[in-house]
């Protein structure tokens, strides 16, 4: 009763605050009464919550449930525009515990006005300052500053803020400023308890995001302790605007993989009650207009996704798709949501297919309204996010990592951020995430299998005796919500704890991806190499040194499980396969430098970003076992399985795009790879090194060329993208290298072009220049660049067309590569002098012909060999 009261004391309150207005124009404006008789996390589609954790719906109000520093809750859909007018903002508040530590600086109330950095209410709502206004816990009303007093205002207010009190704020525009006047109303009888005022306040100041707030630095006894609740938010008058396509959720954003006629597809949602839908339903839209329902999903408790699996996908043309839910609203009752999107068709007939790779999304620059528009005038078939999709430090509030219900909890409101800024790119075009170490609340991880870090240790060193340091529950969490969209598993063996897998290939117009794990196998440095002493990755004793010593028996990258899959991988190039490209976290080389004082530092200090065209004198590769240059030889055998199949592999990670080609036995004799520079890089990095290269293209730079980095892998370095001074704000954003990776495949020709843009570019301007040394073109063929010691003769094929080909030396029964060849004829190149097995095929009708002891042959040789069907 006393609730409906309220109800109608707010609403004459609010038509008296505007009865002088002149507009007679309907004001915007917005009321919103949570639910009664739920308990839900999530707040509803139109609040973001800071944090995620930390609010909760409790029969009919907001309760936030902890007493800390700003917690609060803006509102996604209304807001105080540039428009000229008054408004009124109101809202129903109260303590939870009045008496429990009353402080003149903490206090309940709300935040108007409130501005991020990036011109976007996504950011607003992340990081947006503003004006404050509210009551103390002590019972002091204050607009801007707490510890501003006035007197007579804590004798009434204070006993009213159990029970609850309404606060409304009124802004009235005088000519180039406003007047603010704060006031404080009984909850029981509406009668007026205080009132301040604040006069000749810019309309700059007036401009932006609002907000509740729950704010309690001084708490320390009490700090998981609830604080406050609110209720009826109501807000009206000229100034404000409101925009009800900015609701984010329930469905809040999706992702989906199709490959051999299987769509995965999952929907993420947020943490919803038992009295909200069960259920997640996937429909198509046919041609008349009405929608089909192709699948239903249950909502995992933890990971609150929902995955659909639809076998027999054999469309031609792009299908409209929606995702509905039934949400318990305001109005006490299941009201249907929706998201649409589209399943593209896929795009065999092109004969260009244009891949966009992503890595390191820390929230610097978020929601990426720039980088977001780019990719869509690059209008990529694919998307590819290499991993660090959240970093720890993501929307501000640190981390949680327990208990592991608010850990997980923790996490999602970081990765929703993710989709909140890339929902339009993901609703409407395949896409493949892959967690990397920040993902999983680590700094750099060794994840020996899946196994747990050892008790008792934290920090670095926990991460470098291998494992995970999060539970089980919580990292299999993580995993679904990246990665339960994509194709299954090639062996869905789980590892330690009980950890999944999800190595496996998708196949899409006409390319096969492999998407390899390379941090769930690969083994810890500390327990292998007691000597080194170290700390994150890097060598302590500078006595010893990872490119002699480090590459120790029973040291693992990818693991005989992913080598196997490699293997068979480049075997298949069934389903019309015309080019095959590897995704990986990070790639299997450490092109980075430092100056040789701080080889050993495992910080990667800072350094100083350069000037173009400065060099520094005397940096030196780097041996930095977070990357997968080591150990050595599980990334030769890495390199050699790729090659196999002529495999271009693209990665990200080390905080430096680049362009190189792996080496072996001798520089050149790999394949190719990408590593995509950071979307906002916390911690630059830079290939100076002060020996220059050999062997550089005329005019190149120094730091192009044959190398070998700090493990002593060889490598060819076409282009990197140091970070040099650009006279951009926020320096921190555009002076470190940042941006994105795009590779276009060419169907007819097989080239392969290699593309790096800094952030600060607009792609679609006639004068915009990638980062320097880019684009990288190349072969599928230059993937297997090994030198040849003899040839085969030439194979011409009659009656199929673009035969698989595989050669194996007879000698030791080894396959040395395969490869759907381009048109009916091909010269192979073998590596020693002997006999082979060719194998010629057409995969897809089942067609085969083997030829044995076929004799190598020298360069000059014009030896043919007719192959008919």
């Amino acid at each position: 009763m006393l609730k409906n009261k309220a109800k109608i004391i707010l609403v004459l309150f609010l038509l008296a605050g505007n009865s002088c207005t002149k507009n007679t124009e309907p004001f915007n404006e917005f009321s919103h009464y949570w639910p009664d008789n739920i308990n839900r996390t999530w707040l509803g589609p139109d609040f973001w919550a800071n944090r995620l954790q930390d609010w909760e719906i409790n029969d009919g109000r907001i309760y936030c449930l902890v007493s800390d520093r700003n917690r609060n809750v803006n509102l996604l859909t209304c807001r105080l525009s540039e428009n000229n007018g008054d408004f009124s903002v109101s809202v129903t508040t109260g303590l939870v515990n009045p008496e429990s530590e009353p402080s003149d600086n903490n206090w309940i109330g709300m935040r108007i006005g409130a501005k991020g950095e990036f011109d976007d209410y996504r950011d607003d709502a992340i990081y947006g300052k503003g004006l404050n206004l509210g009551v103390t816990t002590k019972g002091d009303l204050f607009i801007s500053e707490p510890n501003v007093k006035h007197n007579g205002n804590v004798q009434v207010l204070k006993p009213h803020l159990e029970k609850g009190i309404i606060l409304k704020v009124t802004g009235k525009q005088n000519e180039n400023s406003y007047d603010l006047v704060l006031e404080a109303f009984s909850q029981e009888t509406g009668e007026s308890l205080a009132r301040i005022e604040k006069d000749g306040l810019s309309p700059d100041d007036l401009r932006g995001s609002l907000a509740l707030v729950s704010n309690f630095p001084e708490a320390e006894k009490t700090r998981k302790v609830s604080s406050c609740w609110f209720d009826n938010w109501s807000i009206t008058g000229e100034k404000i605007k409101c925009f009800p396509e900015r609701r984010f959720g329930p469905i809040l954003f999706s992702q989906y993989t199709l490959t051999d006629g299987i769509l995965k597809m999952t929907a993420q949602m947020p943490p919803v009650c038992n009295k909200d839908g069960e259920k997640v339903v996937l429909e198509i839209e046919k041609q008349d207009g009405s929608w089909k329902p192709v699948g239903e999903a249950i909502i995992d408790k933890f990971s609150r996704t929902a995955t659909f699996r639809v076998e027999s996908w054999h469309q031609t043309s792009d299908i409209p798709y929606r995702l509905s839910y039934k949400l318990f609203t305001e109005n006490n009752k299941l009201e249907g949501f929706s998201r649409e999107g589209i399943i593209r068709k896929e795009p065999n007939e092109k004969n260009e297919i244009v891949v966009a790779v992503f890595t390191g999304n820390n929230d610097l620059g978020f929601p990426n309204k720039d980088l977001v528009q780019a990719i869509k005038y690059h209008d990529p078939d694919l998307l590819f996010f290499s991993g660090d999709q959240i970093y720890e430090s993501v929307a501000g509030f640190g981390v949680q990592r327990s208990p592991i219900d608010k850990a997980m909890l923790d996490y999602l409101r970081k990765w929703y951020l993710y989709g909140w800024a890339y929902g339009d790119l993901l609703r409407d075009r395949p896409a493949v995430s892959i967690p990397d170490d920040h993902d999983v609340y680590h700094g750099n991880i060794w994840g020996a299998e899946g196994k747990a870090t050892p008790p008792g240790l934290s920090g670095s060193t926990a991460q470098d005796m291998g494992g995970y340091k999060m539970p089980h529950e919580w990292v299999k969490m993580v995993e679904r919500t990246q990665t339960s969209h994509l194709p299954d598993p090639f062996d869905p063996t789980p590892v330690k704890q009980g950890i999944g897998v999800y190595y496996t290939e998708l196949q899409y117009a006409g390319i096969s991806f492999a998407i390899i794990e390379d941090r769930k196998f690969k083994s810890a440095p500390g327990p292998l190499l007691p000597e080194a002493r170290i700390d994150n990755g890097w060598a302590q004793n500078r006595n010893w040194n990872a490119a002699t010593q480090g590459d120790v028996p029973g040291a693992v990258l990818l693991g005989q499980r992913q080598l196997d899959f490699l293997d068979q991988w480049a075997q298949d190039w069934s389903g019309q396969t015309w080019m095959k490209v590897v995704l990986s976290q990070t790639i299997f080389a450490n092109v980075t430098t430092l100056p040789r004082s701080e080889h050993h530092d495992r910080n990667v200090p800072k350094l100083r970003i350069l000037i173009e065209g400065e060099y520094p004198p005397d940096d030196r590769p780097v041996q930095d076992m977070d990357s997968d240059g080591w150990p050595q030889t599980g990334r030769n055998n890495a390199i050699k399985a790729m090659r196999k199949g002529f495999a271009l592999h693209i990665a990200g990670d080390q905080h430096l795009g680049s362009t190189i080609q792996y080496g072996v036995d001798q520089w050149h004799d790999g394949g190719f790879a990408l590593c995509v520079p950071a979307i906002s890089n916390i911690w630059p990095r830079r290939w100076f090194p002060a020996e220059p290269g050999k062997n550089p293209k005329p005019g190149a730079p120094k730091y192009t060329g044959d190398f070998s980095d700090g493990f002593d892998n060889k490598i060819t370095v076409y282009a990197v993208s140091n970070p040099v001074f650009t006279g951009k704000k926020p320096s921190n954003l555009y002076d470190r290298a940042t941006g994105y990776g795009i590779v276009r495949f060419n169907k007819d020709t097989r080239d392969i072009t290699i593309e790096c843009w800094p952030r600060f570019v607009d792609p679609s301007k006639p004068d915009a220049k990638q980062y320097n040394g880019w684009p990288v073109k190349i072969n599928q063929l230059d993937n297997f660049g090994k030198e040849a010691v003899a040839y085969l003769p030439e194979i011409v094929v009659e009656g199929i067309t673009n035969p698989v080909i595989q050669v194996i030396d007879e000698t030791n029964k080894d396959i040395v590569y395969t490869l759907r060849i381009n048109g009916n004829r091909f010269r192979h190149k073998v590596f020693r002098e002997g006999k082979y097995t060719i194998k010629v095929s057409d995969p897809d009708k089942g067609l085969e012909k083997v030829l044995k002891e076929v004799a190598s042959v020298s360069k000059d040789s014009d030896e043919q060999i007719i192959v008919k069907f």
